[in-house]
């Protein structure tokens, strides 16, 4: 393949743009706000998994609560109802009184017990509701630290895609002056080699695999045209000749 020698040159402002644009990628990919982002929705995750769990400990707490509540309220009811007919004098009978004082002192106790339980489950619901607000704190903590590493990963995107946008017009420009052939051969091996399709021969060496060329090659580099395509021997990438070369 053969390309006036300014066509090649041209092809090594195309290769520095690629690099460039390689480079802007890679960081893009590579920003830290990434793992920083990562981890924080792990801890988040979790921290919710704990508060949906605290929230349904205090919820069922609250229904217990509720329920004993009402056991304590029906035996002080029934206690009441005992207790007013045994001041009114309506029951005379002494096995009646017997049975009904029994009653009486049976409930004192039942309700006793009842509110103890009432006192337990206060007391649980209690520290699940600290539990609730502690987690709930350390949610909306964690949110905040990932909505400001968001804030700013998105203000380096915008940076990044900035530049990027312009060194892609820039590459159209420069790459629509290569011939088509040269550039079509250029994509294949940037493809092939890791998005380095053209190296600069400087001083005698290929700046794409860095190895010196040797002498038989050197002679077959100062033997060609201008306008040969070269290719490394070693990397097989294509080699510019400049005024750097050595030769």
């Amino acid at each position: 393949m053969n390309a006036a020698p300014a066509d090649q040159i041209r092809l090594l402002d195309v290769q520095s743009l690629d690099a460039r644009l390689q480079q802007l990628a890679h960081k893009r990919r590579s920003l830290p706000e990434h793992e920083e982002i990562e981890s924080l929705t792990k801890d988040l995750t979790q921290l919710r998994d704990l508060l949906v769990a605290a929230q349904t400990e205090e919820s069922d707490c609250s229904r217990e609560q509720t329920k004993a509540e009402q056991d304590v309220d029906q035996v002080r009811q029934r206690a009441s109802r005992d207790q007013q007919r045994l001041d009114s004098g309506a029951v005379t009978s002494p096995k009646d009184l017997e049975n009904l004082q029994r009653e009486i002192t049976s409930l004192a106790k039942r309700q006793g017990d009842l509110e103890d339980v009432v006192l337990e489950i206060m007391e649980r619901r209690e520290s699940a509701q600290e539990r609730v607000a502690e987690l709930t704190g350390r949610v909306s903590s964690v949110q905040s630290k990932i909505d400001d590493a968001t804030s700013r990963r998105d203000a380096s995107y915008e940076s990044f895609d900035a530049e990027s946008a312009t060194l892609t017009k820039e590459r159209e420009v420069v790459a629509g002056s290569v011939p088509a052939d040269l550039l079509k051969l250029y994509e294949k091996l940037r493809e092939q080699q890791g998005g380095v399709g053209a190296a600069r021969l400087y001083q005698r060496r290929c700046e794409g695999c860095r190895l010196e060329l040797n002498i038989t090659e050197v002679n077959e580099v100062k033997a060609a045209a201008p306008d040969t395509v070269l290719r490394c021997e070693n990397c097989r990438r294509i080699l510019i000749r400049t005024s750097e070369s050595g030769l």
